[in-house]
């Protein structure tokens, strides 16, 4: 119980009241103390049974999948059972692997009516929670007094994977993609109409156009591309690294999730390999929008492995998985510099029958610290040891190269568009 404003000045009367009757020495006077103490006890019974008919209850209106990284709105609803209005303090409390605003709110119940509350929260890591109870203060009807109380919420949420939530940049893709993959071919598509030239087949006239023209007019055809690719995410023990509000691996979920996104909606097949220690999880390629939700909720039951990763056991798994040449996008971390060796067997084992694509995280902070200039000792120090780090990611990257197999490090920010630009570009130039 927390005391408010009405009883503080009831208690400070009463102290009043008998400081000036023990001054006074009239009896009668040193008695009249008890009438504001006694007002302050009854009107704190009088509030005990009101708030004991209260009953509050708490509902939670929210979506019961939430998108890994993107703000949620949710809305508390409170209601009683008084026939008058109540106000309630609320302490919104959420699962660790939430980021939300927990500062103290107040909402007023009218009668038979709900009082709301909107609340956002942000998820940072893929999983299934259940939503706590939560702590709410009830303010007593006389203006005296906070009764507290612990409300459980029913429910539970799941996180998922983000998808592309910026219609133009998907429409942006899908027309460079496919662009990128029309060529003149054999495919079943028309690509252009042009005046006829000698030796084109017959089935190549468009009798129709050459009709209303007067003259032979021929098609060229597309020459059909289907790309496979293969998103081998890294789950061991480097993907809980901190990136950016979240961790590696809840970014490499993201950018996986939304690549399969833009990949189908250029008719490519994708396909995807969890790993850690050993393979965990893998989908063969396939097409159309169920491949795109079979690989969204296999990267929903994705969590950080207690283990280093084996990246030879990935490329083993990922040779089995596809036979024929295909793009494996592997989702990894860079920065451990012994890790580099067992990076280049296993992209020697995917060469030359796949094109690897390596993508890594940097550490903005890390860069800005070895640009930096330093004035102190302590900064001298810590500016050595940024700029070895970037030295030694720059190193890795530049040795997968040598091999053959493109490697691209970006901010947690910039991942995603990496990852896509680069996919776009091999298709372009047609190098899978």
């Amino acid at each position: 119980m927390g005391l408010r404003q009405n009883a503080l000045i009831l208690l400070l009367l009463t102290g009043l009241a008998a400081i000036a009757g023990d001054w006074s020495g009239d009896i009668q006077l040193a008695r009249f103390w008890c009438a504001p103490a006694a007002l302050l006890l009854l009107g704190l019974a009088y509030e005990t049974w009101m708030v004991s008919r209260a009953v509050p209850r708490v509902r939670l209106e929210a979506p019961d999948h939430w998108f890994l990284g993107r703000a949620t709105t949710v809305e508390l609803q409170l209601s009683h059972s008084l026939s008058r209005m109540l106000t309630f303090e609320i302490a919104p409390s959420a699962a660790p692997e939430l980021s939300m605003d927990r500062s103290l709110r107040t909402v007023r119940a009218p009668v038979d009516e709900v009082g709301r509350q909107v609340l956002t929260a942000t998820a940072r890591r893929l999983g299934r929670y259940q939503w706590p109870a939560l702590r709410i203060r009830t303010g007593g009807v006389l203006g005296l007094a906070w009764w507290p109380r612990t409300l459980p919420i029913e429910g539970e949420f799941q996180v998922v994977p983000d998808i592309v939530r910026d219609l133009e940049r998907v429409h942006g893709a899908n027309a460079l993609g496919s662009l990128a993959g029309q060529r003149v071919g054999s495919g079943s598509e028309i690509l252009q109409l042009r005046d006829y030239q000698p030796g084109d087949a017959p089935r190549a006239i468009d009798w129709k156009a050459s009709a209303r023209t007067r003259r032979l007019i021929s098609r060229d055809f597309s020459e059909d591309q289907q790309l496979d690719i293969v998103v081998a995410v890294d789950a061991g023990r480097a993907s809980g690294l901190a990136a950016g509000q979240s961790d590696r691996l809840a970014l490499y979920a993201n950018v996986a999730a939304r690549l399969a996104q833009r990949a189908a909606t250029l008719d490519d097949r994708v396909g995807l390999l969890v790993y850690a220690q050993r393979p965990l999880a893998a989908l063969a390629p396939s097409g159309g929008t169920a491949a795109v939700a079979r690989v969204r909720a296999l990267l929903a039951q994705m969590s950080v492995q207690p283990m280093d990763s084996n990246h030879i056991l990935a490329a083993l798994r990922i040779r089995s998985l596809v036979r024929h040449r295909s793009l494996v996008v592997l989702l990894t971390d860079l920065d451990d510099a012994s890790m580099t060796g067992e990076m280049r067997r296993a992209v020697q084992l995917l060469l030359p029958q796949h094109l690897p694509f390596i993508a890594g995280v940097s550490s903005e902070h890390a860069i800005a610290m070895a640009r930096k200039a330093a004035t102190e000792k302590s900064e001298v120090y810590r500016s050595l040891a940024a700029q070895e780090y970037s030295n030694s990611l720059a190193r890795s990257v530049a040795s997968l190269r040598a091999l053959g197999a493109p490697a691209v490090l970006a901010s947690a920010q910039e991942l995603d568009r990496a990852v896509l630009q680069a996919y776009l570009n091999f298709r372009r130039r047609r190098r899978v």
